[in-house]
């Protein structure tokens, strides 16, 4: 099973740590797309126009400064990196040994300078939306696009692949017709009366809960259907949307955050 995340906006800053080493992170293939990436946001960041750019207001100018040092910068585990209400309930360094073992070989994040990390990966913090576009390189999604979908069947091999991104950074690959099979997305929706909603902060906590729950249980679902089954003896409330060309959608049904 690989579980795919998307990266959360807040990031934490660490304060010491060797600097970025492309080499050392998972997915080599990756590297010189990563090396672009970190040399276009270093570049933009740079620029008089950055903040508009990056769309970073005027009182956060201090994350165009951890831009500019990126490749200097210090480093932490990407699961110390990304903070935010998913990554909270997901609560990585809370879990038992076996659940962060778990974690290190099932779960990777999807990064707009990196494209994909494990947790245990070393980075800095960045701030680059998946949306942005980079002068001289074009759309983050577009320099991803070509490359990423090779790293995501390499870590991913005969298993199943749970992808839990949000609609920017699925844009960054889409899984093709061959592994909709074997590909279930999962959609939270908000239940409150006869109403149901996609509710952004209900999607991301219940998001970081199912992953937290799947990692503590440590079955291996193989298929959308024994996924469901799974979640449903977990205790969620599941429908399945049916198969797709790029997979089957499920959906986990909240009343409550």
């Amino acid at each position: 099973m690989l579980i795919l995340l998307p990266p959360s906006e807040g990031k934490t800053a660490p304060t010491r740590g060797k600097p970025l080493a492309l080499d050392e992170l998972g997915h080599l293939s990756l590297t010189a797309t990563r090396r672009t990436l970190v040399e276009a946001l270093v570049s933009a960041s740079e620029r008089p126009d950055a903040a508009a750019l990056l769309g970073v207001g005027h009182t956060q100018l201090e994350l165009i400064d951890r831009n500019r040092s990126l490749t200097t910068a210090p480093t932490a585990r990407a699961d110390r990196i990304y903070t935010g209400v998913l990554y909270d309930a997901l609560g990585l360094d809370s879990l038992a040994a076996a659940g962060r073992r778990r974690a290190a070989r099932r779960v990777a994040i999807t990064s707009s300078v990196f494209g994909l990390v494990r947790p245990g990966d070393r980075i800095p913090a960045y701030r680059l939306s998946g949306d942005t576009t980079l002068p001289g390189l074009g759309s983050v999604a577009g320099a991803w696009r070509p490359v990423l979908g090779d790293a995501v069947r390499t870590a991913l091999g005969s298993g199943l692949l749970v992808d839990l991104r949000s609609t920017t950074y699925a844009a960054f690959w889409r899984p093709p017709a061959d592994l909709a099979r074997r590909t279930a997305t999962v959609r939270v929706l908000h239940e409150a009366g006869d109403r149901r909603s996609v509710v952004s902060h209900f999607n991301k906590a219940t998001k970081g809960r199912i992953v937290r729950a799947l990692l503590e249980d440590g079955r291996d679902a193989r298929t959308p259907a024994s996924l469901a089954r799974l979640l449903g003896d977990l205790g969620w409330q599941v429908e399945s949307g049916g198969p797709t060309p790029q997979g089957t959608r499920l959906d986990v049904v909240v009343t409550q955050v």
